[in-house]
């Protein structure tokens, strides 16, 4: 077996590490923050395989090394090991947690949600010129990218406005491995503060969101008990929806409108009508996708994957962003952009029974922001040139930190 390979914190070249591990095995073996043993799942069968494989499961207590009291007590990635809700639970806590979730992500509740998306990306578009700085230029990942999916996902959750640029700066930080472990573990700890605040506020006042329905699943004696939600099990489950909810599809929108600036001629295709703008969004997903590797899943037993052997109660991350270059799945030409590639089954929302709720609503943003951002501006461009984009901080997440454009 190669190296353990240290997975850097900064997140300064997650696409050339990403490639680097892929090539060297289907599992590889790599060193988390504070020094953690673990591996990696990079290339795109494997990958799926093992997301669907029953023997690989997804709460701590399978956590070998947490199991025998080797990590300490603060550490930068306790908020994806140890939070209590549908992202860490496994057979019928899961399917219960994902039950009382699913009621919020209908087809129908998501189509319902369109109008108020355009009405949001109208708003926000019209702000846009107000945001430019002396020399014309705008950020377009914080005046836009951001406010449309936070703005989103705290309406389907009932997260009062006063919260909302808070919760985005402590999900940062907590999700960022480029934070310290006392920095995360404050961060974790601020999210629940205010997410108590929020479950408090609906309580009082129930409206048609999702935290009041959770409320009432927490609160009332459904089935004898067996829908019932903890305390832990609620925050949790917000947790995740506020994190996944907008970190996930932030990214998502300004890697789709970067690549777009980068690749000219795939624009002109959409501008023409040549190809759509659900095509942009799904090649932007498996070229560069929103979650560059994901923790953790934890294997119950050895098992083999692409003939390395992984230890049982390995912490293994998901290797989305170089699942997506994979050649072995995509052609030789797998790291290339392009919207008119035959449809493909990327893994940028995940595989299996944690495949991500979310899913339908983040294409539906994405799409709906893309058409008309380029609709009020199809020159937009790059204000400084593409290798200088700082990249967001963290192996976990997948972007640049701005996007400065002018609007044209």
């Amino acid at each position: 077996m190669t190296a353990a390979h240290p997975m850097d914190p900064s997140g300064a070249a997650v696409h050339a590490d990403g490639d680097a591990l892929r090539e060297a095995g289907a599992a590889c073996p790599v060193l988390l923050p504070g020094g953690v043993p673990g591996m990696i799942v990079s290339r795109h069968k494997e990958l799926r395989d093992f997301l669907a494989d029953p023997k690989v499961a997804k709460n701590a207590r399978h956590f070998a090394a947490y199991q025998r009291g080797e990590i300490p007590a603060a550490w930068q990635l306790n908020a994806f090991a140890l939070v209590n809700g549908m992202t860490t639970a496994d057979g019928d806590d899961h399917r219960r947690l994902r039950g009382l979730a699913t009621k919020a992500f209908t087809p129908r509740r998501v189509a319902a949600m369109r109008p108020w998306i355009e009405e949001l990306t109208g708003v926000l578009l019209a702000a846009l010129p107000g945001h430019r700085d002396a020399d014309g230029v705008v950020d377009l990942r914080r005046h836009f990218a951001y406010p449309l999916p936070m703005g989103v996902i705290c309406e389907l959750l009932g997260v009062d406005v006063r919260h909302r640029d808070g919760l985005h700066q402590l999900t940062h930080t907590m999700v960022s491995t480029s934070s310290g472990a006392a920095e995360a573990m404050a961060a974790q700890a601020g999210i629940h503060a205010v997410l108590g605040q929020v479950v408090a506020d609906r309580r009082a006042a129930p409206g048609e969101d999702l935290t009041s329905a959770l409320i009432a699943a927490r609160d009332d004696d459904l089935d004898g008990g067996a829908e019932r939600l903890s305390d832990e099990e609620l925050i949790g489950t917000l947790l995740l929806m506020i994190v996944a909810g907008h970190e996930t599809t932030l990214n998502l929108i300004t890697n789709a409108v970067r690549a777009l600036c980068g690749h000219p001629e795939q624009l002109a295709l959409v501008l023409a009508g040549e190809a759509s703008w659900d095509a942009v969004v799904e090649e932007t997903l498996r070229w560069d996708s929103p979650v560059a590797n994901f923790p953790f899943r934890y294997p119950t037993t050895d098992i083999e994957v692409g003939g390395v052997t992984v230890p049982r109660g390995t912490p293994v991350l998901a290797g989305y962003v170089a699942a997506g270059r994979d050649p072995r799945e995509y052609g030789p030409d797998a790291d290339r952009f392009d919207i008119t590639r035959p449809a493909t089954r990327h893994l940028a929302f995940g595989h299996g029974a944690h495949y991500c709720l979310g899913a339908p609503l983040a294409r539906l943003e994405a799409v709906i922001t893309l058409r008309e951002l380029y609709a009020a501006y199809p020159g937009l461009r790059l204000a400084v040139p593409d290798a200088s984009l700082p990249p967001l901080a963290g192996f976990i997440g997948n972007s640049v930190s701005k996007l400065p454009v002018r609007l044209e």
